[in-house]
């Protein structure tokens, strides 16, 4: 880089970074479009977001007619407790956004579903509320396609930045050659 180089806004920067995982739950992952693509990517997202050392937040949606997080996706966030909340927004999951502005977060990282509803009025919220949001569409669903690729076009058109899962954690990572960057390479392959 040449020297008094600027780096676009946009650009994570893990330590002002966080991921929040939403409502990614057994009883309604089964029908959700391309699932195991879903939860692979938002595995290796958790899993890269750990390496970073990066915030991993997650909410679940009435849990007792939902259920609980998907078990890979559990297992993944290991010692993440999920967020209850039965509003369809994560701003009304507790304490969520001041927890985020506490630690001086200014970007997020959503993957979840469904795209259109519970993941669509988080981005929205976020962006009203002054954070940046990246949306990795690799790693979001919604029953339906048409939901699906609606919801990526309008959080696209109110500001959602709309990238994918290695995108994210590549731009996170910033620089190769380290260890970390071999972890994190593993996690993509």
């Amino acid at each position: 880089m040449r020297p008094n180089s600027l780096r676009h806004p946009s650009i994570l920067i893990k330590e002002k970074t966080a991921l929040i995982v939403i409502d990614i739950q057994e009883k309604i992952l089964c029908v959700m479009h391309n699932p195991e693509t879903l939860i692979q990517n938002t595995v290796k997202l958790i899993e890269g977001f750990k390496i970073l050392e990066a915030p991993i937040f997650s909410t679940e949606q009435y849990p007792k007619g939902l259920g609980e997080t998907e078990s890979r996706i559990k297992n993944a966030l290991a010692n993440t407790k999920p967020t209850q909340k039965m509003t369809f927004s994560c701003l009304g999951a507790e304490d969520l956004f001041a927890i985020l502005e506490y630690k001086k977060i200014k970007q997020v990282v959503l993957a979840g579903i469904e795209s259109h509803v519970c993941v669509q009025q988080t981005a929205l919220d976020l962006l009203a509320n002054g954070f940046q949001v990246n949306l990795a569409a690799d790693a979001c669903s919604s029953r339906h396609e048409i939901d699906y690729n609606i919801a990526l076009d309008r959080m696209r058109t109110a500001g959602v930045i709309i990238t994918t899962t290695e995108a994210i954690l590549f731009e996170m990572l910033n620089i190769c050659g380290t260890d970390v960057f071999k972890k994190i390479s593993k996690i993509v392959k």
